[in-house]
């Protein structure tokens, strides 16, 4: 008789994406709120950048010291931490009505955020075979688009109907059932227990006899495995503290694959995410001219654009692994290149391209996701948590600096407010994206070659 396959990793990984989800919620919240947010705060362009800049860099600056926690307390901690700092975040935002405590708000978004996907990445090996890992990853960045849905238009439509504070009150409260939630069902690995029996000191029949699908499918092939630590030239373990954290750094990045990673990371994302964070709204409305209802419609395109191409970008990578960096830079310059059409185009861009721009900038995501499985074959297993955090910063780092600048040379040409804006200011200030991609497509290449050289000199193919 046949075994029956265990469902507790499904359950486990549900409740870990969900749990992205609405980190995607709380992360984006501001999406479609940049002209309700300047007139809720009496700001300008450059403040209002400044919400989602901080944000963003708390976001990148803490994935390093998430990922050595990682390594230490395990995910479910770490998914737990996101999810309280976020919720005291989202209370902040919705209760006040001064800057410095909106910026202390997002500086705790920030942080509960960077707590919480490398986390969820870091869940999928123990629960999962190594097949199954590009389809899945690709999948849990879907179900966190879903977020971006919801962030989109419902909490737009709840602020202007209900309110500021009933808008992000409501995600507030989402964000507590999930940390209930999560002290009951997530689990770091098979064996181990939850939050819950932690803390009681009670391990349930449950925990005690959960299965990973990688065992029990017999299989944990389908990829290179991680390289040995060994194979990083550490005479001895790295030390504590400032010492041991900037030599795991150096050690890293002495591989060619996990720069490799960084720069995949880097390159692709950050045009949706400042679209989709920040400037997507006001470009649309105050500067091609639509109804916000019509704007909130091209947002939500984005992100079902994206699902899709997670669907499919999942199995593409797994089946074509030793072209999956130049499916990447593949997406990557059809993203610059349609946004180069957009501001170079005589005058208000067409709807239709307006369109392909929204379905193409957001495969920048999916795309992304890449990075990881990248990462996953060039990094100790116990350098995991430590390898994902560093590399996840490069898209991020890239999202930040743009939303900044973009901010910033709209108000140099006096467009940094909602009466101010237009659709030259707009056009000027989006083509600080530019170098951005020229950079990170030049580190793709020169880091794809390096690592097919260090690949061959220590024998080592991608299965």
């Amino acid at each position: 008789m046949r075994r029956a396959r265990p469902i507790l990793p499904w359950v486990v990984w549900g409740v870990a994406a969900v749990s992205y989800a609405v980190a995607i919620v709380n992360r984006s919240s501001l999406a479609a709120l940049g002209p309700a947010a300047q007139e809720h705060f009496g700001i300008d362009a450059t403040t209002l950048a400044t919400f989602p800049v901080i944000q963003l860099v708390v976001y990148a600056a803490l994935q390093i010291p998430v990922g050595v926690l990682l390594d230490r307390i395990g995910s479910t901690g770490m998914i737990l931490i996101g999810g309280v700092l976020m919720l005291g975040g989202q209370v902040i935002m919705a209760t006040v009505n001064d800057v410095g405590f909106a910026i202390l708000a997002r500086v705790l978004v920030g942080a509960g955020d960077a707590c919480t996907f490398i986390s969820v990445m870091r869940i999928l090996p123990e629960w999962f075979a190594v097949r199954q890992l590009p389809t899945l990853s690709q999948v849990t960045a879907l179900i966190g688009q879903a977020g971006q849905l919801v962030s989109v238009t419902p909490l737009a439509f709840v602020v202007d109907a209900f309110g500021w504070a009933s808008g992000f009150l409501g995600i507030a409260a989402a964000g507590l059932l999930l940390v209930i939630l999560g002290v009951v069902v997530l689990r770091d690995r098979p064996g181990g227990g939850t939050m819950l029996e932690r803390w009681t000191g009670r391990l349930g029949r449950t925990s005690r006899e959960a299965e990973s699908l990688g065992a029990a499918s017999g299989t944990g092939g389908g990829g290179m495995p991680p390289p040995s630590t060994s194979m990083l030239a550490v005479v001895q373990a790295p030390r504590g503290g400032v010492a041991g954290f900037w030599q795991r750094t150096r050690r890293l990045l002495g591989m060619p694959g996990v720069r490799l990673a960084y720069w995949v990371h880097f390159s692709s994302p950050f045009a949706v995410n400042v679209f989709l964070l920040l400037w997507g709204t006001p470009f649309l409305t105050g500067g091609v001219g639509l109804s916000p209802a019509a704007a909130s419609g091209l947002l939500s395109l984005t992100v079902v654009s994206s699902m899709v191409a997670g669907v499919f970008l999942g199995p593409l990578s797994s089946r074509f692994l030793e072209r999956r960096v130049w499916i990447h830079v593949g997406i990557t310059c059809a993203i610059a290149l349609t946004w180069i059409a957009v501001l170079l185009w005589p005058g208000e861009p067409p709807l239709w391209l307006l369109i392909l721009l929204l379905v193409v900038m957001p495969l920048g995501g999916p795309a992304s996701m890449i990075a990881f499985e990248v990462s996953r074959s060039h990094t100790p297993r116990s350098f995991s948590g430590f390898g994902t955090g560093l590399v996840n910063t490069g898209g991020f780092t890239a999202s930040l600096l743009v939303i900044l600048l973009v901010g910033f040379a709209l108000d140099l040409q006096g467009a940094g407010s909602p009466e101010h804006y237009s659709l030259g200011a707009f056009k000027w200030a989006f083509a600080v994206q530019i170098p951005f991609w020229l950079l990170g497509i030049t580190m793709i290449v020169i880091e794809q070659r390096r690592t097919k050289r260090w690949m061959d000199d220590h024998g080592r193919t991608l299965r």
